[in-house]
């Protein structure tokens, strides 16, 4: 086995036994890695891999779109507004490769993963 199947195997046995807290966490660290690569390309220029890590950001912000229950509590519609904006800044962050625009995202995207990690941590340890 290679070691980058080696590596995808590994990630994938990670997914499957984390709690839906647990990925919704790694969800958003990868979001905040993605925003925080995607800066740096655009600084040095690099305009394809700038691009490659919006989609891989926006692909990230419409999963976790796409898996909110906007009904089950009341920041729910908020949530899913916010999302939405997100989507549109990558986008035009992508298409203009705009530095302003995806430290937005970034002041949004890192408080964000932080609430949801300490929630993670709240309920892993209540439930022990």
């Amino acid at each position: 086995m290679s070691a980058a199947s080696l590596r995808a195997r590994y990630l994938g046995d990670a997914v499957a036994t984390s709690s839906p807290q647990q990925v919704l966490v790694m969800l958003y660290d990868r979001l905040a890695l993605d925003l925080e690569r995607a800066q740096k390309a655009v600084a040095a220029g690099e305009r394809e891999a700038a691009s490659e890590q919006l989609q891989h950001a926006q692909a990230i912000v419409l999963e976790l779109l796409s898996s909110l229950q906007v009904d089950a509590w009341e920041g729910g519609p908020r949530l899913a507004a916010l999302y939405n904006w997100l989507i549109g800044e990558l986008v035009q962050a992508n298409v203009k490769l705009d530095t302003n625009r995806i430290s937005s995202c970034r002041q949004v995207v890192e408080p964000l993963r932080d609430a949801w990690r300490q929630a993670a941590n709240s309920l892993a340890t209540s439930s022990s």
